[in-house]
């Protein structure tokens, strides 16, 4: 398999840990992008960043991008990393909450995602962008209208931006519902806030949720399809078309 180079943000926890690390035992090169470095990194290079500070966007892309062989056939953009807070109804949340959470959740890959495409509009490389969605972003959740606003502008936005780059293919996938820390907060919310809290704690104690580690092989076995550049933009992990044959 010809080698390939993954940005990951989020890339300290949860799938978007798992997925570096089962790309890393695949021979793949992945570059981390997250808060805090974890222990046992098993990617390439690893860039403590908040992606909060917009502005620097632009530069953590650059600094990405130096870090990749020369040699790389595909070069992959995941946007991993997201925040369910602040959980609350709509007219309780606080404003500074509500606004970082868009950043966080929409505002930021966007400019990940323009940068990444600016930046390697030269190269020759194979180019494409996964966003990492969610089921809130195509249905209602009382309780998390921030979340939900910022998962549909992400789907909205990828489609827009699939349609204007024929040389960079954009997905935007729901993983499904996955036992990481985002799910421990969900069940450490109050019922006034999140009015679906007891089926969420139904989901854990029924054993409902996928694991990081198989979600995380769907995400890698549905990235590296033959028929990847034609599978439509919108998408969920548990609903994948049947892959056809050929390139």
């Amino acid at each position: 398999m010809a080698k390939q180079t993954y940005i990951i943000t989020g890339a300290s926890k949860g799938i978007g840990f798992e997925w570096s690390r089962q790309l890393s035992d695949a021979g793949h090169i992945v570059i981390g992008l997250a808060r805090t470095e974890p222990e046992n990194w098993p990617g390439v290079g690893f860039l403590p960043f908040d992606l909060t500070r917009l502005d620097a966007i632009e530069d953590i892309i650059a600094q990405a991008l130096r870090l990749i062989p020369k040699e790389t056939e595909t070069i992959v953009l995941v946007n991993n990393a997201g925040t369910i807070e602040p959980i609350g109804l709509a007219h309780t949340n606080d404003a500074a909450q509500v606004s970082q959470s868009i950043a966080l959740n929409l505002t930021a890959p966007m400019l990940l995602c323009a940068a990444f495409i600016r930046q390697l509009e030269k190269s020759t490389a194979d180019k494409k962008i996964v966003n990492i969605s969610s089921g809130a972003g195509r249905k209602v959740y009382e309780g998390w209208s921030a979340y939900c606003a910022g998962k549909a502008g992400l789907d909205h936005f990828s489609s827009c931006l699939d349609a204007e780059n024929k040389n960079v293919k954009v997905v935007s996938v729901a993983p499904g519902i996955i036992d990481t820390g985002m799910q421990e907060k969900i069940r450490q919310s109050d019922a006034t806030d999140f009015p679906m809290l007891e089926k969420f704690l139904d989901y854990k104690e029924s054993g409902l949720l996928s694991s990081p580690e198989e979600t995380a092989r769907l995400l890698m076995e549905m990235t590296q399809r033959a028929d990847f550049k034609r599978l439509p933009t919108i998408l969920d992990i548990r609903n994948l078309p049947q892959e056809e044959g050929g390139v």
